[in-house]
């Protein structure tokens, strides 16, 4: 694997970051990658970079480092779009390249972690924001891995697939909420929103092609609230001082080991509704 822009990155205080994140591109083609979140720190490494087929990026984060998602976003033109956020068939930003901060726009597979909340790294592959690439994280330390390792826009349900390449091959799948299929995104089902925003009143059985995502995809976070389902949210203790790789279209060898979790239901996990 070609490394094109490792780097031990100091923070702005001047004192070294605490773990280490690989972003790998095992794709056959080109990616957009993008990472943003929280701490006492911040990476000097830019957010935002090209991905070619077969690289690597590594960088740094401090050890508190919370709110973190890591997404890829799918043919991207920052050079003719007029809106930064429609310059990507999907998990495009305002900002371009570089996002401001921002999420991407769904549907995006993604990556999130809260680092040293109670002695505990949390982490999940969420696909709350719906689908658009393969996607796996594992770590150096024996913890588990989270892992959304097939392509799921091929056999994506209709109502939900897309968007589409200028080919007509779909680079997404959408989740119910963002396909808006019951017409009410702010009172929804699928959205887990207004009467339906608790465990209690939002179960997965009410949720759109819940079961395509979860039994496809079965280590990912398929839904809001999700937690109940033992396989969505993981855990790391973070005296072991994990470090993260984050592969996105990653072998079936990355993805076959399973380590022991436990759920940790106080995490406020990005994203969610």
């Amino acid at each position: 694997m070609k490394n094109v822009a490792a780097a031990s990155l100091l923070f702005a205080a001047g004192v070294a970051a605490d773990r280490t994140f690989t972003v790998v591109n095992n794709c056959d083609y080109t990616i957009w990658s993008y990472f943003t979140g929280a701490g006492t720190s911040a990476p000097t490494y830019p957010t935002g970079w090209e991905a070619a087929a077969g690289t690597s990026v590594t960088f740094s984060v401090p050890e508190d480092w919370n709110s973190g998602r890591i997404w890829g976003r799918r043919d991207c033109d920052f050079s003719a779009s007029s809106d930064p956020s429609t310059s990507c068939a999907d998990g495009g930003c305002n900002g371009g390249l570089e996002c401001a901060k921002t999420g991407g726009r769904p549907p995006a597979t993604v990556a999130e972690f809260t680092l040293g909340a109670d002695g505990t790294d949390n982490y999940d592959v969420s696909l709350v924001d719906g689908f658009n690439l393969p996607m796996s994280v594992t770590n150096n330390v024996n913890c588990a891995v989270a892992d959304c390792p097939v392509d799921l826009n091929a056999n994506c349900p209709t109502e939900i697939k897309g968007p589409y390449d200028s080919s007509g091959n779909a680079v997404g799948c959408k989740s119910a909420c963002e396909a808006n299929l019951d017409g009410d995104q702010s009172n929804s089902p699928n959205c887990c929103s207004g009467s339906y925003n608790t465990p209690a009143t939002c179960p997965s059985s009410g949720v759109k092609d819940y079961s395509y995502f979860k039994s496809n995809c079965p280590n990912s976070y398929a839904y809001a609230y999700d937690e109940s389902s033992g396989t969505a949210l993981w855990t790391c203790a973070s005296n072991l001082g994990a470090d993260y790789t984050i592969t996105f279209c990653p072998s079936s060898s990355t993805t076959t080991k399973r380590g022991v979790h436990m759920l940790d239901r106080s995490f406020n996990v990005t994203g969610r509704v």
